[in-house]
């Protein structure tokens, strides 16, 4: 893209006529198509900053080269997610003005993955303990049921009608999905089996107190994997924060 004038940009989220639904596609749909978990994060970073960001402060933020920093910023300028301006320093004078990239009015429409509501913690909480009332293997098949469902409809939004890609291209799709619902998810290579790793999770201090809630987030991820690949998968889990590891990981 060329260079154009600074000018603001207005973020626009889900309080501005984007249902959840159409959220959690839209997102899942952008980091997907960017590839790589770095420049996802980058992407995030320049949308929180609507004056701008140098190649030289996104290089300091993730510790990166300089030249690693402006590729990635290059090609999300030629993905049209972000633009390219020139700005002064303040107080003018003869220098040579400082080459930055913000959101396009385009990239400004794909909403943030939302934060947390205190209802959305008072639902969860209540999910927990209505869970907690049965006994554990019925709370379990109960839990990864509608974790299940729920993940076939998130894969009609992600890729409607037939969409069915490649077993590990469907994974880092789902990954990029839970990370749109607070997992911070990303799938690797183990072994001969692939891996989700999620950093975080939405459920976490109700997970804590009723573990069982965990089978809800593991339906998710066999119900999207169905429609996006196809197929009934088997979703191990073989580490969970909730019981005291460092991250949660499901193997596929």
């Amino acid at each position: 893209m060329g260079l154009s004038p600074d000018q603001p940009v207005r973020e626009i989220g889900p309080g501005d006529g984007v249902d959840d639904a159409s959220f959690s596609a839209a997102v899942a749909a952008v980091t997907s198509a960017f590839g790589d978990p770095t420049r996802r994060q980058i992407y995030l970073y320049v949308r929180e900053h609507g004056e701008g960001v140098t190649a030289a402060e996104v290089a300091d933020r993730f510790a990166l080269h300089s030249n690693v920093a402006r590729h990635h910023l290059d090609k999300l300028t030629a993905g049209g997610y972000l633009e390219v301006f020139l700005q002064r320093t303040t107080g003018g004078g003869a220098g040579r003005p400082s080459k930055r990239y913000r959101s396009t009015a385009a990239g400004s429409g794909l909403p943030f993955p939302p934060t947390p509501r205190k209802g959305d913690d008072l639902l969860i909480l209540l999910l927990g303990e209505a869970l907690s009332r049965l006994p554990q293997a019925e709370a379990e098949v109960m839990a990864e049921a509608v974790g299940e469902d729920y993940g076939r409809r998130l894969a009609g939004q992600i890729s409607p009608g037939d969409g069915h890609r490649s077993f590990r291209v469907a994974l880092h799709a789902i990954a990029d999905a839970l990370t749109a619902h607070g997992f911070e998810a990303h799938a690797e290579a183990r072994g001969g089996s692939l891996a989700l790793i999620k950093d975080s999770c939405p459920f976490f201090d109700t997970a804590r107190q009723h573990p069982v809630i965990c089978a809800v987030d593991r339906g998710m991820v066999r119900g999207m994997l169905s429609g996006l690949y196809g197929g009934d998968a088997v979703v191990a889990t073989e580490s969970s924060r909730a019981l005291g590891d460092e991250t949660c990981v499901s193997i596929v």
